[in-house]
């Protein structure tokens, strides 16, 4: 008896201690509570809207007159947008560069020669043919509380509706204090062999609010794979402010073409401090991975991205035979108040995710 009151009470001690740990963590981390989120689906607008604490946070738009499903727009707890309006609802001051650039998504650029990342409307119907589309066919699941969930399947198709891959992916929406939290995790089967090329543009995208992009008054040129040329004009309006950090220490424009388990952005939204930080995840492909994040407002992470981003001293192709999978899963925390998450607090975060 005694020696079981003995285990008793180490358990009982234990768990008091985890308890503690985990509220101090929580204290550290400025995580006040969690309200309840709901996920409403909306089926005849193809669109499952996700709101937090009683206020909109994002939807998942899924119709036909885009490309590829995106969650779009995000908003901050205090519903600051922190996406680009455009092309949907542009506004005052938005760039209209890269109309492929919508909200949050996840594609890539070569996935058998075809290039699923720069299809847009903008792309002639004689060019279509080199473009893929990722096409949402089943809400698998819907759920609301503490932590939202929602669970789709897609397929990743040719012009024909030839299905390369069978994606499966899974959104979590929390709400902790003044912080918003989606983790993503998806799931690509081959239903053919399938070969991701080393290509520069790719895989988890953003596009920033005006305010977010680093300050700049000269015009920048960027080629795609197909030798197309986007120019992106140089801003005169004073808006952006913008800046990146990475957990490497690398800010700004040195952020880009650089590895890092995270990498956040953060500037001035009204009177408030906002950021936007991705989170990579241990397990996945060429962790930690490649940041391709651009001053006037691309934030992506690419793993499969290396023959660029090193100078075509290695490069990474990822190749997957018929009825093979490849897991991708990222965290991103968006953040308003008088001062943002901390470096210290981010790692905290990615040691959490990395623990799931």
């Amino acid at each position: 008896m005694q020696r079981y009151m003995k285990v008793f009470s180490a358990t009982v001690l234990t768990f008091v201690s985890f308890q503690s740990l985990f509220a101090q963590q929580k204290e550290q981390l400025m995580i006040i509570e969690s309200p309840e989120v709901k996920v409403v689906q909306v089926p005849k607008e193809k669109r499952v809207d996700i709101i937090i604490g009683g206020h909109p946070f994002t939807s998942f738009l899924y119709g036909d007159s885009i490309e590829k499903p995106v969650l779009y727009p995000l908003r901050t707890f205090n519903g600051t947008v922190v996406t680009r309006g455009f092309p949907l609802n542009p506004l005052p001051g938005d760039p209209t560069d890269h109309p492929h650039h919508l909200g949050l998504w996840f594609n890539f650029e070569n996935v058998n020669g075809l290039d699923f990342w720069n299809n847009s409307y903008a792309i002639p119907k004689e060019k279509k043919s080199s473009y893929g589309w990722i096409k949402t066919d089943k809400i698998v699941e819907t759920s609301g509380g503490s932590k939202g969930t929602l669970t789709y399947r897609a397929k990743w198709t040719n012009e024909q509706g030839d299905v390369l891959l069978n994606e499966a992916t899974k959104y979590e929406f929390s709400g902790e204090g003044n912080l918003r939290i989606i983790d993503r995790t998806t799931k690509l089967t081959a239903n053919t062999d399938v070969v991701f090329t080393d290509a520069k543009d790719g895989m988890l995208g953003l596009r920033l609010a005006h305010e977010l992009q680093i300050p700049t008054k000269e015009d920048q040129k960027f080629t795609d794979n197909k030798g197309n040329v986007t120019i992106v004009k140089g801003g005169t309006d004073m808006v952006p402010n913008g800046n990146y950090i990475t957990s490497e220490g690398k800010q700004g424009n040195d952020a880009w073409s650089t590895r890092g388990r995270w990498c956040k952005v953060y500037g001035k939204m009204g009177n408030d401090s906002v950021s936007v930080t991705i989170i990579d995840h241990p397990k996945n492909v060429n962790y930690p991975t490649f940041w391709h994040a651009r001053g006037y407002g691309l934030f992506a992470a690419n793993p499969l991205g290396e023959k660029i981003f090193t100078n075509g001293k290695s490069e990474k192709n990822l190749h997957l035979k018929k009825g093979e999978s490849v897991t991708f899963r990222f965290r991103i925390i968006i953040d308003e108040g008088a001062r943002t998450v901390t470096t210290e607090q981010i790692n905290r975060l990615a040691d959490w995710f990395a623990a799931q």
